[in-house]
């Protein structure tokens, strides 16, 4: 079972999306802030990670920067979900490692869970 972190400060969202994922067959873990997704991240190794940018303690774009800096986590793939649309920000999420960035309001959960199935396939395959 493909293991899924949900690394978001808003339980509400973060509570709707591991539904979704669980309904799909995803093992989830929750991380509500950028501290304690870094130390799950580098505790269960997930298959991906949804990641929101704006977290207390340590911001999405710094958790970001740690797990591509480190040899054992740089391949696990991310995507930020988020809710911070200027194209400075999608290009400085994509240029500091992220595989996706989705912006929340323009997706739903199945689009989001579709996104991750396809994530998860396409490293599959390499």
């Amino acid at each position: 079972m493909k293991k899924i972190l949900i690394i978001e400060d808003d339980s509400f969202l973060s509570e709707m999306y591991s539904t979704k994922l669980i309904q799909e067959g995803f093992e989830v873990e929750v991380a509500v802030d950028g501290k304690q997704g870094f130390e799950k991240i580098k505790n269960i190794k997930p298959d991906l990670i949804l990641l929101d940018i704006v977290l207390p303690k340590i911001d999405g774009f710094e958790v970001l920067e740690n797990v591509k800096k480190d040899t054992e986590l740089k391949n696990i793939p991310i995507i930020l979900l988020t809710n911070l649309g200027q194209k400075s920000e999608i290009e400085k999420g994509l240029s500091l490692g992220a595989d996706e960035y989705i912006i929340k309001a323009h997706f739903t959960p199945t689009a989001v869970v579709a996104k991750v199935k396809e994530m998860l396939k396409s490293k599959n395959n390499e």
